[in-house]
């Protein structure tokens, strides 16, 4: 088919060709093209141009032209379909058929166009359309093409009178009709490219019902559909007519019939539904923030939370009290969260900050960064947090700041208490007002700032109130400078307020008035709607009919503002398509964005703006072309989305999605979750997920790890859709490595749920053949073994790990697989065979080429998470001194510590190094370096708040406790660390250090909960396979044996102890059985079988080294050849 321009050509008034595709007139409705249109809207002023137009049109439309509409119904729909609310009515002529056989075709022509004209008036009457006549039955709509506030009721109304005008009719018998009424939501206007059904088509299962509801009606009867039962109130009598089967309908439906008027004489008293939450009065709510603000100034923070539903004036409350304080010096700050952000990390954190530093879209980076600036030496920002706010505005550092290199837990942690402190200071010099808005619709690092805030707020100058909805329930309502605040509704007074402050100088009758204040209920939002549309309606009668019945408040509020809404929708002409496309953007959108996406002129998109902001729709911040725009309600925006078509919808978020990527790259590389929003809405599923997988790495790397979660399992959902291929396989397996991530950051590694991600990556990386991906997951799947307590399972993946390394001949993962089998044999207690292990690992070991500082290096460690070097010298260690080499142990933990202070931007290798050399130590029972490495880990930890190192840290300084001779701090710590331990899930060490309490209780004397401990510790040594300090716990029960007099039971544990030792390879936890046996044996008067079993182990040993355990056993030699000078032959 030709364009608009080839056929205006065609016609030799190409000229005319601009002005057209400016209006977006195309085939569809030039029909509709009048001689006023062509003259006034299109500039065709000659009268010969627009004639040959116009018969050009006609013979387009050839013979099915459009037929002349009913009589008295209203000028035709758009022929735009769209999505509607529409109430149906089905009237048909009772024996009409009968009639045909007995009566001249010119009589009964004059009987059904009678009986026509009567349906006619009535539509016109209530504001209906007559759609179609089939027959003797006409089909009638309310709520479209206009709607109407009341259109249940102007239908039941129109029915009730078509019954009393057709039986008025001067026939030879009376006449009687059969009215059907339903109630839903259609798809209607503009369906099929030509004929009559073009204007008048609707589809949608509502005007079938209709059309039996009539079916089952008696003669003069309405019969009603429950769907619009619920919306008259009770100002008709009806008769239920029970459950009905009717045909072409799934199921039986309720039936009504309509006996008459009612003569209720409240409105209240016909809409007031008893289960809708309501407003009250809001001075008392004003004097009770006022007492918390007073409160506030005098250093007692305050925190109020402001609870109602959608639409019950939360903002309203919260704006009129900040507006009464403008007499009061302060500081407000103002947060706003969004529906569409919900994930996205400090969204309104962020917001406030460009708005308080005046930042706009067309400000260059630097501007933006000047301005920042500015704001931030009003509280005398460092230059660290000055950095990471720039960072946060997605701001590039054009070296103003010095680089701050923090891991993305470090950042996370710095930012957020930045933004704290922003509040901190501005106190200094004022009270401060703040005010976050919508709370339940805040990302969860929003939430958590929150959070923190409310328990700052208690000691400053500061009131916060939060709005949100009932649903929010966060769990700090109950401490004490909360108040917890919940909105009921209006009473008629307040309402008539309202009222008053819309109507202004407009005249409104008193019974109108009076309608309103009854059929609102209380509610604002629907006071103001309502009295909006009575003020627009175009004529007093309209206006008693705008008010005539509300939706009953027992719906939703939603719902119930749906009429209303669509009437005031209906009356903006242009300005609706807007409204539209503002919608399918979001609640808030900038005018640079609306205007790429509408296309149109500038002055053309300026003049439906200042319709729809004119009408109270929308809200203008600043002047074109840099104003941003938002919906004065959710409930607004809602109504004007869910009007456009699946089809039209779905081209609009691809044109939005597609014009963010092209024409804003700030917001597609700060809030690409935005922008996959409108992609995943447009139905490009592969577009949507890229886009999601990349909101979930940046919100990995900002640790901000419930949003990354919630992105990559989105994205997740997703790809299943995609073709079952290379493609979609790769991407499930990039983000369900993602995902292991996000859940090992989140739960720890130890997690079950971490677990099944790794395995599950696994298995896709091995049908992709993706080598890479398939150590990520190993790595992670070993981790998880590791942590949890699972060392047989542990093995297997090292194995498997270190055999695809050598297939692929990679050199660094071929170290780290080493290092993997040697700490899984040493955890399982093959320590022989995990010293040769981690021996070729450090063989292997290049610090030119893996160390810290090289690229190689760097790769390593963000691929398996620590510096290869860290890792290999911190289980390097335990082996060499499991193996009877402590002064080879110290060195190496001293070589690893040395390697993880050097790493000071990488806190995971730091905490690495200093927990593995802590234990090192604690082996080695230096006691010194046991308590300063302790303390640091710890104090790391905590500034970090990582539970897992922070229990680890209880650990070594609970050790230390012990042996310093503070049981009773001791069991403290250790029974902190063991419960912190368990909620990240992990399991391993937990034998070793459920033996160290069990030291600390029997140091507390308490020997029989000491004994239960250390059974529990062997116990789960045997359950886990985590055999490698199984030696040391047999010889610890038995020290505690020997206090307890049990001299035999503690030989035959010592001998346990030995005999694990040595059949493990650990000589150096068989010397120090050893010598505590030997103990017992020379107490015992065998000094001789004591010193020749002590001898033999000790031999092995370097005796020039001073490690407590060859102190202790060498002394021990010394006591036996003062004792017997022949056994020191």
């Amino acid at each position: 088919m030709p364009s608009i321009r080839e056929w205006l050509a065609s016609l030799g008034l190409s000229e005319y060709g601009d002005r057209f595709v400016e209006h977006r007139i195309d085939f569809s409705i030039l029909r509709d093209l009048t001689d006023k249109d062509l003259k006034e809207e299109l500039g065709v002023v000659r009268l010969g141009d627009r004639r040959r137009l116009l018969r050009a049109i006609a013979k387009l439309a050839g013979a099915a032209s459009t037929p002349k509409r009913a009589p008295g119904s209203e000028s035709g729909p758009r022929d735009e379909a769209e999505r509607r609310q529409v109430t149906v009515m089905f009237a048909d002529l009772v024996g009409s058929t009968a009639l045909s056989t007995g009566m001249d075709p010119e009589d009964l022509r004059e009987i059904i166009s009678a009986y026509q004209n009567c349906v006619a008036e009535a539509a016109r009457r209530f504001g209906g359309f007559v759609a179609r006549y089939v027959g003797d039955g006409v089909l009638v709509y309310f709520g479209y093409p206009r709607a109407h506030e009341d259109d249940a009721e102007r239908a039941v109304r129109a029915g009730l009178e078509l019954i009393t005008t057709v039986a008025r009719l001067k026939t030879r018998a009376p006449q009687q009709v059969r009215v059907g009424i339903a109630t839903g939501v259609v798809v209607v206007g503009h369906l099929i490219p030509s004929g009559e059904s073009e204007e008048r088509g609707m589809v949608g299962e509502t005007p079938n019902l209709a059309a039996r509801l009539q079916g089952i009606a008696e003669p003069n009867m309405v019969v009603v559909a429950e769907s619009t039962r619920r919306l008259l109130g009770s100002f008709f009598q009806l008769d239920d007519l029970g459950m009905r089967s009717l045909k072409g309908i799934a199921g039986p439906v309720r039936a009504w019939a309509v006996l008459r008027a009612s003569a209720v004489a409240s409105r209240f008293e016909a809409l007031h539904a008893t289960s809708l939450t309501a407003l009250v009065g809001r001075e008392e709510e004003v004097e009770l923030l006022r007492q918390c603000f007073f409160r506030a100034t005098d250093g007692e923070g305050q925190v109020v939370l402001l609870s109602g539903e959608a639409g019950i004036g939360k903002s309203r409350l919260a704006g009129v009290f900040a507006g009464r304080l403008a007499g009061e010096p302060h500081i407000r700050l103002r947060y706003f969260c969004s529906p569409q952000h919900t994930d996205s990390a400090l969204y309104p954190f962020i917001g406030q900050i460009e708005r308080a530093a005046g930042l706009a879209r067309e400000d260059t980076s630097r501007v933006k960064l000047d301005k920042l600036d500015a704001l931030l030496k009003q509280t005398a920002t460092s230059a660290q947090d000055a950095a990471l706010f720039a960072e946060m505005l997605s701001l590039p550092n054009d070296r103003r700041y010095a680089t701050v290199e923090l891991t993305p837990q470090q950042r996370r942690q710095r930012t957020l208490q930045a933004l704290a402190l922003q509040v901190e200071a501005l106190v200094r010099s004022h009270p401060v007002l703040m005010v976050f808005e919508d709370a339940h619709w805040s990302d969860p690092t929003s939430l958590e700032l929150l959070d923190r805030m409310i328990d700052r707020v208690r000691t400053l100058s500061v009131l916060l109130i939060v709005t949100c909805r009932p649903e929010f329930k966060p769990g700090w309502t109950e401490r004490r400078h909360v108040t917890f605040l919940s909105l009921n509704r209006l009473v008629p007074r307040e309402v008539d307020a309202i009222i008053d402050h819309i109507v202004g100088n407009k005249p409104l009758q008193a019974n109108i008035r009076q309608d309103i204040i009854e059929r609102t209920d209380g509610i604002p939002l629907f006071v103001e709607e309502m009295t909006k549309a009575v003020l627009e309606a175009e004529s007093e009668s309209e206006a008693q009919r705008t008010v005539a019945l509300a939706p009953s408040p027992a719906l939703a509020v939603p719902a119930s503002l749906h009429a209303s809404l669509m009437a005031r929708l209906d009356r903006l002409g242009p300005g609706k398509e807007l409204a539209q496309i503002g919608a399918a953007i979001g609640r808030e959108f900038s005018h640079p964005l609306l205007a790429a996406v509408v296309r149109k002129p500038e002055a053309e998109l300026q003049a439906a703006i200042n319709r729809l902001v004119s009408a109270g729709l929308l809200l203008q911040r600043g002047s074109a072309p840099y104003a941003s725009y938002s919906f004065k309600h959710v409930l607004v925006r809602d109504a004007a989305y869910s009007t456009l078509l699946r089809e039209p919808r779905r081209l609009l978020h691809a044109r939005i999605a597609e014009t963010l990527e092209s024409d804003f790259p700030e917001i597609s590389e700060s809030q690409p979750e935005l922008i996959a929003h409108h992609y995943q809405e447009a139905g490009d599923v592969a577009k949507a997920i890229g886009h999601l997988s990349a909101a979930g790495d940046r919100a990995l790397s900002h640790s901000a790890l419930k949003e990354a979660h919630e992105h990559i399992t989105q994205a997740l959902q997703l790809i299943s859709a995609l073709p079952d291929d290379d493609i979609r396989r790769r991407g499930e397996l990039k983000l369900q490595t993602a995902l292991a991530r996000t859940l090992q950051e989140q739960k720890g590694y130890g997690n079950r749920q971490v677990g099944e991600a790794y395995a599950i990556a696994l298995e896709a990386a091995k049908r992709v053949g993706d080598a890479g991906m398939r150590f990520a997951a190993l790595y992670g799947l070993w981790a998880y073994h590791y942590l949890s307590g699972q060392p047989t399972a542990m093995l297997d993946q090292a194995n498997e790990f270190l055999a695809l390394a050598e297939r692929e001949d990679e050199a660094g993962p071929i170290i780290v697989g080493y290092r993997l089998v040697g700490t899984s044999r040493l955890i399982n207690g093959y320590i022989t065979d995990a010293s040769e292990a981690l021996h070729q690992a450090l063989v292997r070991y290049d610090p030119d080429e893996h160390g810290a500082a090289s690229p190689v290096g760097r790769s390593l460690r963000a691929r398996f998470g620590h510096d290869v070097g860290v890792t290999m010298y911190s289980y390097r260690a335990w082996a060499l001194w499991l193996c009877g080499q402590p002064a080879d142990a110290e060195k190496a933990a001293e070589s690893e510590l040395e390697r993880g202070y050097a790493l000071e931007h990488d806190d995971q290798s730091r905490l690495y190094a200093l927990w593995h050399a802590g234990m090192t130590y604690v082996l080695l029972l230096n006691m010194d370096k046991v308590a300063g490495i302790g303390a640091q880990l710890t104090k790391l930890a905590n500034d970090r708040q990582l539970p897992y190192w922070q229990a680890l840290g209880h650990f070594l300084c609970g050790w230390h406790a012990v042996r310093a001779g503070r049981a009773g701090n001791a069991v403290g710590l250790l029974q902190e660390g063991l419960q912190l331990w368990a909620q990240t899930g992990s399991r391993i060490y937990r034998p070793i250090c459920l033996a160290f309490l069990a030291e600390a209780h029997a140091a507390d004397d308490k020997p029989d909960l000491a004994h239960r401990i250390f059974e529990e510790a062997l116990r789960t040594a045997s359950e886990t396979g985590e055999r490698w300090a199984e030696p040391e716990i047999h010889r610890l029960l038995a020290d505690l044996l020997i206090r307890r007099q049990t001299s035999a039971a503690a030989i035959a544990g010592y001998e346990q102890a030995i005999t694990v030792a040595r059949a493990q390879g650990s000589r150096s936890f068989e010397l120090r059985a050893t010598t505590s046996l030997a103990r017992v044996l020379c107490n015992q008067g065998r000094h001789a079988e004591a010193h020749d079993r002590l001898l033999n182990i000790y031999r092995f040993f370097d005796g020039g080294y001073d490690a407590a355990d060859l102190v202790n056993a060498r002394a021990l030699l010394n006591e036996f050849r003062a004792a017997s000078p022949r056994s020191g032959q």
